[in-house]
């Protein structure tokens, strides 16, 4: 059995309020081997608040944190997205436990850049948000008591994940697109059913959420991507001058 390479996974925390918080998400990261931590859309953070959450073994995890305004871009050079969701419903798609996602997520880290996201203390991530993300991973808790704390929540993950294995299967895990080379594509499949009429121009997402589902379970590499890609042009150029003859 081969470990989860945890040199390829992040934890990303979406919009986090409080300098504390972010200080014990790095600690609990770091103790479970996960030395890379983002953050986006909100700080940057007093050090030493952090850092009196995270204590100084968890310190350089802190002094590495990297910014981003976007969570698209923060996400951009990972090949696999999971999100994290108390929250359930259709529009925010099928939600795994961490315990079920992690071997996945184990095996993909061989030859795959990783990425946890994690949302607000108060509101935790949108459903736009979600949309950016490959898997929906929700933990399971008591009706009596559902919300969790976020470095709780960083540290249930990142223990699975931690403690999972990659079953032997004899095959190569290739690399995947990531996902800025998807979210392009998401973008250019957006505009040509649009034009082709199968999008409703006024709530064009809806649609667009069931097609990434898909297209996700597939495991797109980045020649697939360009494939997809090269099948949109033809088809906005077929759509404004007609078939080639």
């Amino acid at each position: 059995m081969t470990a989860a390479n945890l040199d390829n996974v992040a934890v990303v925390l979406h919009r986090p309020r409080y300098a504390g918080n972010v200080g014990s998400a790095a600690r609990c990261a770091k103790n479970m081997g996960i030395r890379r931590l983002i953050c986006s859309g909100a700080g940057p953070f007093e050090r030493e608040a952090m850092v009196t959450m995270a204590t100084h073994f968890a310190a350089d995890i802190v002094d590495a944190m990297e910014y981003y305004d976007d969570l698209r871009d923060a996400l951009a050079d990972f090949q696999y997205v999971v999100g994290t969701t108390a929250r359930l419903g259709s529009a925010r798609g099928p939600a795994l436990t961490p315990r079920e996602i992690a071997p996945r997520l184990a095996e993909l880290s061989q030859n795959n850049r990783v990425a946890v996201v994690f949302g607000s203390e108060d509101r935790g991530l949108s459903n736009r948000a979600l949309h950016l993300c490959h898997a929906v991973v929700t933990i399971p808790v008591s009706d009596a008591m559902r919300s969790i704390n976020l470095s709780h929540a960083v540290m249930i993950v990142c223990y699975e994940l931690f403690t999972a294995a990659v079953p032997p299967r004899g095959t190569f895990t290739p690399r995947l697109a990531d996902a800025r080379e998807l979210e392009g594509m998401y973008d250019q499949i957006k505009e040509v059913l649009k034009e082709i009429g199968f999008l409703n121009p006024q709530n064009p997402d809806y649609w667009m959420i069931h097609i990434k589902r898909l297209l996700a379970r597939a495991g797109l590499q980045a020649r697939d991507v360009k494939i997809i890609r090269g099948i949109c042009r033809q088809v906005s150029w077929a759509v404004r001058n007609g078939p080639r003859t």
